[in-house]
């Protein structure tokens, strides 16, 4: 992580996404707080994480408009769009605005998966192909890390002043991002011109990730643990509510908890990548959530404290694997769209299993649903490590030693042992 950290051109994107990642860490789950304190409601608290993952639907036209221009100037206009759409956030007041932060969660869900799909393109043209795993396991040990004082900060914010200052908190750090990168100095050809028609290059990025094999087992098996995944965004506010005893704001303490985990996996996520392969690191992340699950069932603190750490570890490993994967099995042109459905794939199950763990929570107990949480997720990440041999380990470039023409051997003539002219002087 430390080579890639030496890349001037790398730190400077390094500091604009670390200013929007705060604020982004702050604002998300202040919204749901923000809900469940406006509607008393466990689900409709959760409902707000769906309303972000629900616009995923959109993301091959999301991918196409990004493959359509260059990545930094695209980065920087989405970074001030996003902190323009936080803005009708100011006109919420009572439970009859809920609807206003539903929206704009939606909008920001939108926002999210551009910025995303055009940083995966813009981290390929700075980072070189070796390096891609310790790039993307910097940026998801900063975003993990924020969630140790992250979210506690906009909790306590939310608490003591108010949304507003959370919203304009958040918009700073985006115009900030965008202000940093538009420093950013990039080469960047306009991209070619569509070889084929509208729809066929809405649909590109699905044909690609459906014919490549490595990719096709990754969303297939972190897919399928997306689709029970989700059900912990609901199950959360549960687990502190009914079985803790504790307000909805110290969902905060726990995030923070495992923001720990988080900050271990990111810091591990590349040697990982490294040793077992990017599906193999993804298996791993998957895998772990589930015993991370299974350890909610008991409603106690010191397990659930364990639990949220392992749940942390879990997660880097299976972004920097997945993120990974995608870069380096994809044309540079055709990234935007296969990042972007590669999001929609995982997200779209993932905002299934938030609605339904909005509706199941309120019929069922929540410590029968982390028990289905855990069971799945662990079948899911078995299966996955599997197939981890499709994607061997890429082992790090050995610098080549320095090397000197050699230089040409001439013998020297050799002296006869008996030479008849030898002590012949001239003249004589």
């Amino acid at each position: 992580m430390r080579t890639v950290l030496r890349r001037p051109d790398f730190r400077l994107l390094f500091v604009a996404l670390l200013a929007s990642m705060a604020a982004e860490s702050m604002l998300l789950l202040a919204l749901a707080i923000w809900v469940k304190d406006l509607t008393g409601s466990d689900g409709l608290a959760g409902a707000t994480i769906f309303a972000i993952i629900a616009p995923m639907m959109l993301a091959p036209l999301i991918g196409w408009v990004v493959d359509r221009y260059r990545r930094r100037p695209f980065f920087v206009v989405a970074n001030l769009g996003t902190a323009l759409l936080l803005s009708p956030l100011f006109a919420v007041r009572d439970r009859a605005d809920v609807w206003i932060i539903y929206v704009v969660a939606a909008c920001y869900g939108l926002s999210y998966l551009t910025l995303h799909a055009t940083l995966s393109g813009l981290l390929r043209q700075l980072v070189p192909s070796e390096l891609l795993a310790d790039a993307n396991g910097a940026l998801q040990t900063v975003r993990q890390g924020l969630r140790l004082g992250g979210p506690l900060a906009g909790a306590a914010l939310y608490a003591t002043v108010g949304g507003w200052l959370l919203t304009s908190l958040a918009m700073t750090g985006f115009v900030v991002a965008a202000a940093v990168v538009g420093l950013l100095r990039v080469t960047e050809h306009p991209p070619a011109a569509a070889a084929l028609r509208w729809p066929a290059e809405l649909g590109a990025g699905l044909r690609h990730l459906t014919h490549e094999a490595a990719l096709r087992r990754a969303l297939l098996g972190y897919g399928l643990g997306s689709l029970v995944m989700g059900f912990t965004e609901s199950l959360i506010f549960a687990y502190v509510d009914q079985g803790l005893r504790r307000d909805a704001a110290f969902v905060g303490v726990l995030i923070a908890v495992q923001g720990i985990g988080g900050l271990t996996g990111g810091l591990l996520s590349s040697t990982v990548v490294r040793r077992v392969g990017e599906l193999g690191a993804l298996a791993v992340g998957v895998t772990l959530f589930g015993p991370a699950a299974l350890t909610l069932a008991w409603p106690d603190l010191r397990l659930g404290v364990l639990a949220l750490l392992l749940a942390g570890l879990s997660l880097p490993l299976t972004m920097v694997g997945l993120t990974t994967l995608v870069q380096r099995r994809t044309p540079p042109g055709l990234l935007g769209r296969v990042t972007a459905a590669s999001e929609a794939l995982v997200s779209g199950p993932q905002a299934v299993s938030i609605g339904a763990g909005a509706l199941l929570v309120g019929v069922f107990d929540y410590r029968l649903l982390f028990v289905l949480v855990g069971v799945v997720t662990t079948a899911a990440g078995l299966w996955l490590w599997r197939g981890r041999r499709l994607t061997p380990p890429v082992p790090p470039k050995q610098p080549v030693p320095p090397t000197t023409p050699p230089v040409a051997h001439i013998p020297a003539p050799r002296r006869p042992l008996s030479d008849p002219t030898a002590d012949r002087l001239p003249g004589r």
